[in-house]
């Protein structure tokens, strides 16, 4: 197994006995933990902390919130014991922890924070049965779908913009590096945008090259929203889209004269089993020409530079399961070399450490 230098901990228990006994018990009250820091946030107790220069009393809490006394008390406390705040004990007065300075004002963990409580709190009481089924057991709160792309667009607006933001906030980082790394090394006159969501990366592809033609391949439902959101914009008349359920193996990659230069999957292929994306390669493959490149943008999570970074994305794994499809996840190197090389294809380099830690790797036809 491949391991980056700041995932070596993995190998070895480090924790003292009083540690991993106090983990383990974070880890059995962890969805009130959850809700807690989820409360001091949206009640806004942790911004009140953070602006007051000595701290704040459980008395001026309350009175900047509106809160009971109670309440105040009961979320305080818990706050201390799970160390999202700190006190004074000669003045009674809270402030911030290190801890709750990252949860108030570290993006990552706020795009998290929302995703996972609209996301995908409910649906993982289900995790269970989603794992023994291979179904996405936990989506049934939502709607009658076999996954949640076939419902993005009717599920509730807030749940939405909590998904979009996860979604974007992870690939978008990336896109200024993955744009040079595409149009700077070779001449794309076209190229398919496998997945292609909003067809926001669309958009950054047609304005940063002024002659690239770019075909949003999504399910039918997905492109018509794409393409409300790419009308008017700059660049829009060179985005097509072209409906296909990918899920389809008889479902054909569009055919063109000279075959499309770069073939873009972003966060995509980890929407799928490793079966269907041998699948999605080998019709891939199909359109191909030898001169032709499939760029894969993946938080492959073995390959990160930061350990948080890898704890998020094999936690994702389990969103895959319980609410997406049932049979996904966050891949590693190893996986997904396996898929390019069943599919007849073979890695030509990986670019890491773009953005929030994605990486990008180059295909080729063997």
């Amino acid at each position: 197994m491949h391991l980056s230098p700041a995932l070596q901990p993995y190998t070895r228990d480090t924790l003292s006995a009083k540690d991993a006994q106090r983990l383990a018990e974070f880890i059995a009250w962890g969805p009130v933990v959850f809700q807690v820091a989820r409360l001091m946030l949206k009640f806004g107790i942790l911004d009140f902390l953070r602006d007051t220069d000595k701290g704040a009393t459980r008395e001026e809490v309350c009175r900047q919130t509106g809160l009971s006394d109670y309440a105040v008390k009961c979320l305080t406390e818990a706050s201390l014991a799970a160390g999202i705040i700190i006190v004074d004990l000669d003045t009674n007065r809270f402030s911030l922890s290190k801890t709750g300075w990252f949860l108030l004002n570290d993006p990552a963990t706020r795009v998290n924070i929302d995703f996972n409580h609209d996301v995908n709190y409910e649906g993982w009481f289900r995790l269970e049965e989603s794992l023994i089924n291979g179904k996405p057991e936990g989506l049934r709160h939502f709607g009658d779908w076999t996954t949640i792309y076939e419902g993005l667009s009717s599920l509730p607006d807030q749940v939405q913009r909590s998904w979009f933001a996860f979604d974007h906030f992870y690939s978008d980082s990336s896109f200024p590096e993955a744009l040079q790394i595409i149009f700077d090394n070779h001449h794309v006159r076209t190229l398919y945008d496998v997945g292609g969501n909003t067809g926001k990366w669309a958009l950054r592809c047609v304005d940063y090259d002024t002659e690239v033609k770019v075909t949003v391949l999504d399910l039918p439902q997905q492109i018509a929203m794409m393409q409300e959101n790419v009308a008017g914009k700059k660049g829009c008349e060179r985005i097509n889209g072209f409906g296909i359920n990918l899920l389809d193996p008889d479902a054909t990659f569009p055919r063109i004269a000279h075959g499309p230069d770069a073939i873009w999957m972003s966060q995509f292929l980890d929407c799928f089993s490793m079966e269907q994306i041998v699948g999605i390669l080998k019709r891939a493959k199909a359109a191909m020409t030898d001169n032709s490149r499939i760029y894969i943008m993946e938080t492959l999570w073995d390959r990160q530079k930061y350990e948080a970074a890898t704890l998020c994305l094999t936690m994702t794994s389990l969103y895959f399961t319980a609410l997406a499809n049932g049979n996904s996840k966050m891949y590693n190197t190893e996986d997904m070399d396996h898929c390019i090389r069943t599919a007849g294809l073979e890695i030509e380099t990986i670019h890491d450490h773009l953005g929030q830690g994605h990486s990008i790797i180059v295909v080729k036809k063997s």
